[in-house]
């Protein structure tokens, strides 16, 4: 059980950093655009994510919450979503039936409006328990689950209308970059407390958080390679100044490994059977698959847990692998997630985008939509001030100019 004092703390410590979702916290409790609708949400429960949860209560929604993640909970935040009245089923390093069970009473509660991080909950309302719920429609805050929507809307089996939070720019250009960036190594130092700078580390996947983490590891003096399959990203890592190889090259000399793909078997045995001893073993991708533990296993003669989140894997030649976090998200598993400044700006998208559900899901076609520019506009405007920041305005004559270009005058 979660410490319900140390979980206030927490969470008006996050709030007080929350500047945008907490503008939008007012008037959803002036406006109450949930009322009478129920939002499920499974989500990685922590103290930002209370801060959501607490602004979708105060537009009148009935809220319901599960772990994204079996080893991503904060059970003080958890605490403290209890006593504010928010049914809260997740705890931190929960079983997989216990992890599978909240996620079913997600769906149990006849949701109105999804919340999802990874459509875990998304897929189960089109699969096991198709015929439950009177869902009006999900948002969705990550690739993977993104994904996972638009393969459903291709084989024409999406049951209702999803928007995609992920590909907000709001979103993907700072959550995905500077949170993944900080945040990877918030991770990697709760697990290891090791040196970084003058180590060889591979970043697998130049997305935008690989190139965050990739950034961010540059920055504290690591000696920084990534591995791609697409050739135009590979290009772009190489212009930024990264060494890019296949995995099989760069494993050999790695004293550090990050996933970020979100696809699986990133490492796996081939890889094992090259790698460099000592090396370090983390995914920050959204499912512990990128790293095969199968084939980990398989090789290992012995394993032995040698500190919280690390694990270490010998071989029967004598070299040893660590892995981080049982290969579960390391930013979340062994760090904090990310800053909370920017999950000021996912969760305010999150919210916003589930009004959006709420006011216009009865008519919006079956297919994965956008974040309404003018959404993402807001919460950049609202943005601002926090950080520090103001923008010009365009005098008359510019507005006419651009105008005049859009008009083809």
């Amino acid at each position: 059980m979660g410490n319900l004092a140390s979980g206030r703390l927490k969470v008006a410590w996050a709030r007080s950093h929350m500047s945008v979702l907490e503008g939008v916290r007012t008037r959803f409790e002036r406006e109450r655009p949930f009322q009478g609708l129920t939002i499920s949400g499974v989500l990685h429960i922590e103290a930002k994510t209370a801060a959501l949860g607490l602004a979708l209560a105060a537009g009148g929604a009935e809220v319901h919450l599960a772990a994204g993640n079996p080893l991503s909970t904060d059970d003080d935040a958890v605490a403290a979503l209890l006593d504010a009245g928010i049914d809260t089923r997740a705890r931190k390093g929960e079983s997989t039936e216990e992890y599978r069970s909240a996620i079913a009473a997600m769906l149990d509660a006849d949701p109105d409006i999804i919340i999802d991080d990874g459509a875990d909950l998304v897929a189960l309302a089109h699969t096991h328990r198709a015929g439950r719920g009177r869902i009006l429609g999900s948002t969705e805050e990550t690739t993977t689950g993104v994904t996972r929507l638009r393969a459903l809307e291709r084989s024409g089996k999406l049951r209702f209308p999803a928007i995609d939070v992920n590909d907000a720019a709001m979103k993907h250009l700072f959550d995905n970059r500077y949170g993944c960036g900080q945040s990877v190594l918030d991770g990697l130092f709760g697990a290891t407390n090791l040196l970084v700078a003058g180590r060889t580390t591979v970043v697998a996947g130049y997305g935008w958080c690989g190139k965050g983490i990739a950034s961010r590891l540059r920055g504290i003096g690591a000696d920084v390679i990534v591995t791609e399959i697409d050739p135009v990203k590979a290009i772009e890592a190489r212009l930024e100044g990264f060494r890019v190889m296949p995995m099989i090259d760069a494993a050999a000399q790695a004293d550090l490994i990050v996933t970020a793909t979100g696809n699986r078997d990133i490492v796996r045995a081939d890889h094992f059977r090259v790698i460099k001893s000592g090396c370090l073993l983390a995914n920050a991708g959204h499912f512990d698959v990128e790293i095969s533990k199968l084939d980990l296993e398989g090789l290992a003669v012995s394993r032995e847990i040698v500190r919280p989140g690390v694990e270490a894997f010998r071989f029967a030649d004598g070299r040893l692998v660590y892995l981080l976090a049982d290969g579960r998200l390391i930013n979340l598993a062994t760090g904090q997630g990310h800053p909370v400044e920017i999950m000021d700006l996912s969760f305010a998208l999150q919210a916003l985008s589930a009004e959006v559900i709420a006011k216009r899901g009865h008519t919006m076609a079956l297919q994965v939509h956008p974040v309404p520019p003018e959404i993402d506009r807001a919460v950049a405007e609202a943005a601002l001030v926090p950080l520090g920041a103001s923008v010009d305005a365009m005098t008359d004559g510019q507005r006419k100019y651009a105008e005049s270009w859009e008009s083809g005058t």
